[in-house]
């Protein structure tokens, strides 16, 4: 693919690689085609329409643009948006001010690793205007490697389960407000004696198989906090799911009933979450944000929509998760991907 754009980009003189980016600028803010009129007056180099009008048309033969339908404009194919995102396109940082309310939104989202991503999902949607979508991590056959109980406040306590991928899972459990902090580490003392190196069907299946021994050995309180420690995280995410927020973004700027046809198509694959968790085979054997331009995703089967998706890793760096954003193919390229880049390792971060 590099090297087709780079063929291509050498093909186009500097006045060519001008106008073209005019176009897909416009584009992207307005969604309609384009006329040479109006990307003269946009030139920084004072060209007549006429002129612009030729160079747009020898675009159009590289099948860079297209004219739709018997519109005196143009638009950016999805061979020229890849170019230009592969080619001319300047990618900036992510503002100051972005990544603090990411990261403080995120970080303030509660122990729960659902709600944690839930709101980056949420936040990125809302900073990107489009539909965010997230991947969450896998957690059948995960083995625990270590628990803790951290009191909280009277009648609160977190349990914090760590598994031996490096991901750590916290929830908040109710408990009486008198439990002695000697009974928190008894019971942890406990579960790491008996459930290390275990997975968490083995965890529940050996704490209803010994309840009784464990309340003979441990007091009825202990017992009850180890039972709701683990049902809590076993009660979390247990295969690959998916949290989608934010979908009447993608209603925004529907101009016709083929658009809004090919929205409400994509609303069905979206709510088909079995074929969503391909998206993390999508990105497993990448590293970094991915860009699919209109039909070169075909999880959406040609909805003529992109998508932004970057892995994000556990803390032993290995993937275990996707997050990204659905929109028009006119969405902001530029601002999308460093947002979407920082927030999967945000959300690798906070999950490690």
């Amino acid at each position: 693919m590099a090297l087709m754009d780079n063929t291509m980009l050498g093909d186009l003189n500097e006045r060519s690689r001008e106008v073209f980016r005019q176009i897909v600028d416009a584009y992207v803010e307005t969604g309609e085609p384009i006329g040479s009129r109006t990307i003269a007056r946009r030139m920084s180099e004072k060209l007549s329409a006429a002129t612009v009008r030729n160079v747009m048309s020898d675009l159009e033969d590289q099948g860079l643009l297209v004219a739709p339908h018997i519109s005196a404009g143009r638009l950016p194919s999805e061979k020229g948006l890849r170019l230009f995102v592969n080619a001319l396109m300047e990618v900036g940082d992510l503002p100051h001010a972005e990544r603090d309310q990411l990261t403080k939104n995120c970080e303030r989202a509660g122990y729960s690793l659902d709600e944690m991503l839930g709101e980056a999902t949420s936040m990125l949607s809302g900073l990107s205007r489009c539909a965010g979508l997230v991947v969450a991590p896998k957690t059948d056959g995960l083995r625990l490697k270590q628990i803790e109980f951290v009191p909280l406040s009277p009648g609160k306590v977190l349990a914090v389960l760590v598994a031996q991928n490096g991901s750590v899972e916290n929830r908040i459990v109710d408990v009486p407000a008198n439990l002695p902090t000697s009974a928190l580490t008894e019971a942890a003392n406990y579960l790491n004696t008996q459930l290390a190196g275990k997975t968490l069907d083995d965890a529940r299946l050996l704490v209803a198989r010994e309840r009784d021994r464990i309340q003979t050995e441990l007091d009825v309180l202990s017992a009850n906090l180890i039972d709701a420690g683990i049902a809590t995280w076993a009660g979390g995410v247990k295969d690959s799911s998916l949290i989608i927020k934010g979908q009447s973004q993608l209603l925004e700027n529907i101009a016709t009933i083929e658009q809004l046809e090919t929205v409400r198509r994509l609303f069905n694959v979206l709510e088909a979450r079995d074929q969503m968790i391909e998206l993390l085979d999508v990105t497993s054997d990448a590293e970094g944000v991915q860009i699919f331009i209109g039909t070169e995703n075909k999880l959406f089967g040609g909805s003529g929509l992109s998508m932004v998706i970057s892995p994000y890793q556990n803390a032993e760096g290995s993937i275990v998760g996707a997050i990204g954003v659905v929109g028009p193919t006119r969405i902001n390229y530029a601002r999308i991907i460093p947002l979407v880049d920082y927030t999967a390792k945000l959300v690798g971060r906070l999950i490690g």
